[in-house]
């Protein structure tokens, strides 16, 4: 994988247009992941308003969250409107999907629009509610594998393209997934195509290269509508690596839940009934505090980090210690395979046997 970036020599909106252009011109079948995020957004535009000038149709996916904004929704139903016209299908989709909750140890992940609970709200009359649509759909599968299969199934085994809009600015994971080598490009010079699992479906990312500012920049300059959500969040001070739109429990987009109790009040109740952890996430998440010990974390100056790591394990539900437990067994044995003495054992005396063990007293490699 290369770790260089190099520039080139258009502008990121001309590379992007021609980019979407291309893939207009050459795969059958485009659809475009959307969230309402600024992101997607913009690519929604670019997309829908060349295949105006191509007159061309284009497919759009939206994965409804059930706890979102009404300003959220309220902006998708705009764009669905404004580009009736080139839209074939919008896949407005509202299924019980597992994603992760990282405000809760006791629910560690939770289900969209889980049958037999009171939904945060009621999806929209022309929404995909039942399973059966999609022949792939399994009940409660993540949000990771129904895209995977999704992208298969919209192929119809023939060649498709999915428009998705990562950048790789935003974190080390999105730049690798465009920068990997390893992966099967369209052709060489398509450094911002992928290959999808199952062989029919082109990833496309055509504005992988844009910065947050070129986004703004774009809609400052265009006019263009964007989620009123983001002016809100600005005024309110969230900054602008925390300003989330999709799955609302996840550990970045937490930050912004505290939202929900000053904009929608009745929506935030909703959602604290709803999801483990939601009350406490509004408190706690959107302080610069150590609460969910996000990427930094402070031990007491009394305790070793073995002692610390201990004390945590046992703080936990007893399903969600065995899992770290396990996972710490993996770590330790590995190091042993290696060779390796692990940090812990050079400076502390108590025995990993006694600690990481599974729930039924037996360990898990030792």
């Amino acid at each position: 994988m290369s770790v260089y970036k190099v520039p080139l020599e258009q502008n990121v909106l001309e590379a992007a247009q021609e980019r979407i252009m291309w893939t207009l011109e050459t795969l059958p079948r485009v659809c475009v992941s959307f969230s309402g995020g600024k992101d997607s957004g913009l690519m929604l535009h670019l997309t829908a308003t060349l295949a105006r000038k191509m007159n061309k149709k284009i497919h759009v996916l939206f994965i409804d969250w059930e706890a979102q904004f009404s300003c959220t929704i309220a902006y998708i139903e705009s764009l669905r409107e404004y580009y009736a016209d080139v839209i074939e299908r919008f896949y407005w989709v509202a299924l019980p999907l597992t994603t992760q909750n990282s405000l809760s140890q006791y629910q560690p992940e939770w289900q969209c629009w889980q049958p037999g609970t009171d939904w945060v709200r009621q999806p929209p009359e022309d929404a995909i509610t039942d399973p059966a649509f999609f022949s792939f759909y399994q009940h409660g599968m993540t949000f990771e594998q129904f895209v995977r299969d999704f992208a298969d199934w919209f192929s119809e085994k023939r060649p498709a393209a999915m428009l998705v809009g990562i950048r790789s600015d935003e974190s080390y994971n999105r730049f690798a997934a465009i920068a990997n080598s390893h992966k099967q490009r369209f052709a060489d010079d398509k450094p911002w195509t992928t290959l999808a699992p199952k062989g029919h479906t082109w990833y496309i990312y055509p504005i992988y290269d844009w910065k947050t500012a070129d986004i703004w920049t774009w809609f400052a300059k265009t006019g263009k509508p964007c989620n009123p959500l983001y002016n809100l969040m600005y005024q309110a001070g969230v900054p602008p690596r925390y300003m989330r739109i999709c799955e609302p429990f996840g550990p970045e987009q937490r930050q912004g839940l505290w939202l929900y109790h000053v904009i929608e009040p009745e929506r935030w109740a909703a959602m604290c009934a709803r999801v483990s952890g939601a009350l406490s996430g509004g408190i706690y998440a959107g302080q610069d505090s150590h609460f969910y010990g996000h990427r930094k974390i402070l031990k007491p100056d009394h305790l070793n980090w073995e002692e610390y790591a201990l004390l945590l394990l046992h703080s936990m539900p007893e399903v969600t210690a065995e899992h770290y437990r396990n996972k710490i067994a993996v770590y330790l044995q590995w190091y042993k395979k290696k060779g390796m003495t692990p940090f812990h054992k050079r400076s502390m005396a108590i025995s990993d046997r006694a600690i990481f063990r599974r729930g039924d007293g037996s360990a898990k490699y030792y």
